[in-house]
């Protein structure tokens, strides 16, 4: 099966542009206005403008009021809500559209329970425990993952071109989701990154 790719944290246009071209199937927008990567709705709305049809727009909040999530969805063609919070699951239901819900992985976390915590969800995104919310270009320790864990995966924290084919191989995601891993700087995405990071991905499912 081909591993889908995000794209996540994107902020200009160009960026936009180099993710479609290369081959993404999905681009995120973080609507956390304490990252670096924090875009406006109205910003996001031009964005997404450049979207194609089929390529899906992921719209990211943490903790963020209810009421704040449903006037981005009005201006913004969002596809799929991330949550990277404290949200439960009837929070992230309430929305009536696709969802994913993050998990912080560290030591001590039953994903087994956390999964079954969010069965609504359309996958269950795995990034690495900092401080703060989001993965801090860290990896995590992908044998914390139990087998059999439930659901749709997607795999994130710390991805770059050098080790999302191992990634894939161990893991067997259904997608990936890189943001500081093909950056030149935070919220500024390096094209040949972008290009480098889709062809590992590609290289890895031909492995398999």
């Amino acid at each position: 099966m081909r591993t889908r790719i995000k794209i996540c944290g994107l902020t200009r246009e160009a960026d936009v542009d180099a993710a479609v071209a290369g081959g993404a199937d999905a681009v995120g927008f973080v609507f956390y206005p304490p990252s670096p990567r924090s875009v406006t709705p109205e910003r996001a709305a031009e964005l997404a403008r450049r979207v194609p049809p089929f390529v899906e727009v992921v719209a990211l909040f943490v903790n963020e009021d209810a009421a704040r999530v449903r006037a981005v969805c009005e201006l913004v063609p969002v596809s799929l809500l991330q949550f990277h919070g404290d949200e439960d699951a009837g929070y992230c239901r309430q929305f009536s559209r696709p969802w994913l819900r993050a998990a912080r992985v560290r030591p001590g976390l039953d994903l087994l329970e956390f999964a079954r915590s969010f069965h609504g969800a359309r996958g269950l995104l795995l990034d690495a425990f900092v401080d703060g919310f989001g993965g801090g270009g860290q990896v995590f320790d992908w044998r914390l993952i139990p087998p059999g864990l439930p659901g749709h995966l997607v795999l994130s924290g710390g991805l770059d071109a050098d080790n999302v084919g191992t990634a894939i191989e161990r893991v067997r995601p259904v997608a990936v989701d890189v943001s500081s891993g093909v950056e030149s700087g935070k919220g500024i995405k390096d094209h040949a990154k972008i290009a480098a990071f889709i062809a590992a991905v590609r290289k890895a499912d031909d492995r398999l």
